[in-house]
């Protein structure tokens, strides 16, 4: 299929709200609110970019509107990232935990929190596993995700974008991975279905393959063939209804 990386520029409408969960600039969530008084269950979702500064949560706004559509009250919080003031380790972390943890305070009455269901893309799916160790979610979807950081930073993705998170190699900072990398926090205890591309030239199959084998019962990977690193969060790609299948499932 053709690349779908036009969907990181595609014009869509901006949130219904923007809340902040703390001090800093980028401690804010945008809100999309469907139709009617709820409660509604919850899409959270964490946007890619190797968790550089920049790439944002911006390029997200196609796959929120149309999960709004599909029926979900949908945040998608924004992070510091490496490259700006406090990103990397520990400060990205510190804040996708902090996101989480306001949820009930951001969305409100409108929101069904029992039915929280994480969605990250690529450097996103490895935050939504990483949190899905801590935050009382229902499940995960990991999009394209950089599911093993160890793979990551043995081939150097994206300029060794691990490295500039965490600030060092597996064996420079081993008590970072340890904490850091889905693969060390196995089995996984949160139902999380994985979907992954098997055309995917920026973050190898392998990564969730890897993460597959050793997450336990709990976690499914649906391998889709032909499909690319950015058709997962294209609500126009021929992948965008295996996601919705996906939420359904776990939500």
């Amino acid at each position: 299929m053709a690349d779908s990386r036009d969907v990181l520029s595609r014009p869509a409408p901006g949130p219904d709200r923007t809340v902040a969960y703390g001090e800093h600039p980028d401690h804010i969530a945008d809100l999309w609110f469907p139709p009617g008084e709820g409660p509604f269950p919850v899409a959270v979702v964490l946007h890619g970019g190797f968790w550089r500064a920049e790439y944002d949560r911006v390029h997200t706004r196609p796959m929120c509107v149309a999960l709004r559509e599909a029926g979900y009250l949908v945040c998608a919080p924004e992070y510091r990232r490496t490259g700006q003031h406090g990103g990397g380790w520990p400060g990205t972390f510190d804040d996708v935990e902090a996101g989480l943890e306001a949820l009930p305070e951001l969305l409100g009455p409108r929101a069904d929190l029992s039915r929280i269901g994480l969605v990250g893309h690529s450097a996103g799916g490895h935050l939504a596993l990483w949190a899905a160790s801590r935050a009382q979610v229902r499940g995960v979807v990991s999009l394209a995700g950089v599911c093993d950081l160890e793979l990551a930073s043995r081939l150097r993705l994206d300029d060794d974008a691990v490295g500039a998170l965490l600030g060092g190699t597996p064996k420079s900072v081993p008590d970072r991975y340890e904490v850091a990398d889905p693969m060390r926090l196995t089995p996984t205890e949160v139902p999380t279905v994985l979907l992954h591309g098997d055309a995917d030239g920026l973050v190898p199959i392998e990564a969730s393959r890897n993460y597959a084998a050793q997450a336990g019962p709990r976690c499914e990977l649906r391998e889709l063939p032909g499909t690319d690193h950015f058709a997962v969060i294209d609500p126009l790609s021929p992948a965008w209804p295996e996601v919705l299948r996906a939420l359904a499932d776990l939500t």
